[in-house]
């Protein structure tokens, strides 16, 4: 996982970013992942949109649940699905991680806004394994699940044109994928938010089945209280934290996890009757979330599925103004959520920052140093590092590059 990989960072939507880590397998649940990896083609077939939009057979992937040691890059993500291509991942293959200590680094100090004090016991108690469910979910049948529908440069289809039908019209395909353009270079800057829309959903929607639970060690209430967990947790993100990434002045949105969380939170709100509340119990000062967990297996499991339905085919074809008309619909902040959006800031909690051990070697033992979870804690931890002169080997990779960059140069003078 060394390179130039995701896209969230460019405002076109298709450059990557530089990232790299290092990290060592943990080995028992990997073990759960391998089992969900096992029954990955029964599974891909309980999603909503049916055979004609999925692929034509399932690669089954590698999936390894790892602890990170180092993570360099500009953020640090809780699973991976690559590559981003989905070309790639539909004729040869993917493969998943998902790091599994991030996540639990990232809530030791949490403050949980805006739920009652009962939902407030149960995010507590069941948030980090519900992630770890909605990761594998989320990675292994959301980004791994759904076929693009393409014609080929010799005009032949990779789906048969008679029988494969668009399940929002019941009426033959219309559009689809040509020769060299990918799901990228249609959807730019809508593309990461769509896709991490879709592959939520479906860990929303799997996560109600009672044998995807078992698999990672869930049954009778315990396993209620993680699916539960998993929907308001998600839910409660795209109210009480997506919001802070929206930029009234410009009306565009900064991270895509966080879109795609406040669209399924919306989603819940505008069409589930009551199945999702957001009410200003102190005025300009809080909010109460509350969900009916009740009807999660059933109008919860409708409302979403029928969405997916709605995700997969114009992603599938490539109708990128559908996608558009569907996320402005769902992702603009109108009044009350404009004036809540002032409400959720007030309970901003300051950004993690994670410190990172270093690895000694002494005599013959590798020894791992940690340092304390602070501002000093982390800068220590950088500058023990890199003890080779790292200014001057940057300047000195500087100057060999400098040759490339000659045009820009001069517009700089």
């Amino acid at each position: 996982y060394q390179g130039f990989i995701e896209t969230y960072r460019d405002p076109s939507g298709q450059r990557g970013e530089f990232e790299g880590f290092v990290a060592m397998v943990n080995k028992d649940m990997s073990k759960k992942f391998g089992e969900l990896v096992h029954g990955a083609e029964n599974f891909i077939k309980l999603l909503p949109w049916g055979e004609g939009l999925e692929k034509d057979s399932f690669l089954r992937p590698d999936f390894t649940s790892l602890d990170v040691l180092t993570f360099s890059g500009s953020g640090i993500p809780a699973g991976i699905n690559i590559p981003n291509y989905d070309e790639i991942r539909q004729n040869e293959g993917f493969k998943n991680v998902s790091l599994g200590n991030v996540f639990p680094a990232a809530y030791k100090e949490s403050v949980i806004p805006f739920l009652s004090d009962s939902d407030k016991v149960l995010l507590e108690k069941y948030r980090v394994a519900a992630f770890e469910v909605q990761v594998g979910l989320h990675e292994l049948l959301g980004h791994g699940s759904g076929k693009l529908l393409r014609q080929n440069a010799d005009g032949t289809f990779n789906f048969d044109k008679e029988k494969v039908k668009n399940p929002l019209t019941g009426k033959e395909i219309e559009s689809w994928y040509s020769e060299g353009e990918n799901y990228d270079s249609k959807f730019t800057t809508l593309g990461s938010a769509f896709e991490e829309c879709r592959a939520e959903a479906v860990g929303l929607y799997l996560s109600l089945r009672p044998e995807i639970l078992k698999i990672f060690g869930y049954e009778g209430q315990e396993a209620e209280d993680v699916m539960y967990v998993n929907w308001l947790s998600l839910l409660w993100n795209g109210a009480a934290k997506a919001t802070e990434m929206y930029q009234p002045a410009t009306k565009t949105w900064l991270q895509a996890h966080a879109r795609a969380r406040f669209v399924l939170m919306r989603l819940l709100e505008l069409e589930g009757n009551g199945i999702l509340t957001v009410t200003e119990v102190d005025p300009g000062k809080n909010l109460l979330l509350t969900l009916d967990r009740k009807r999660l297996a059933t109008d919860g499991k409708r409302i979403v599925g029928d969405f997916l339905v709605k995700l997969q085919t114009i992603k599938s074809t490539g109708d990128v103004s559908s996608g558009e008309q569907l996320f402005t619909r769902l992702s603009s902040l109108e009044e009350p959520w404009l004036r809540w959006r002032d409400i959720v800031m007030m309970h901003k909690q300051p950004r993690n920052i994670f410190v990172q051990p270093n690895t000694v070697l002494k005599d013959d033992d590798v020894v791992l140093k940690r340092y304390e979870a602070s501002a000093s804690g982390m800068v220590t931890s950088s500058v023990e590092r890199y003890t080779l002169a790292i200014d001057d080997a940057l300047e000195s990779l500087a100057a060999q590059d400098q040759q490339y960059f000659e045009e820009l140069s001069k517009l700089a003078i």
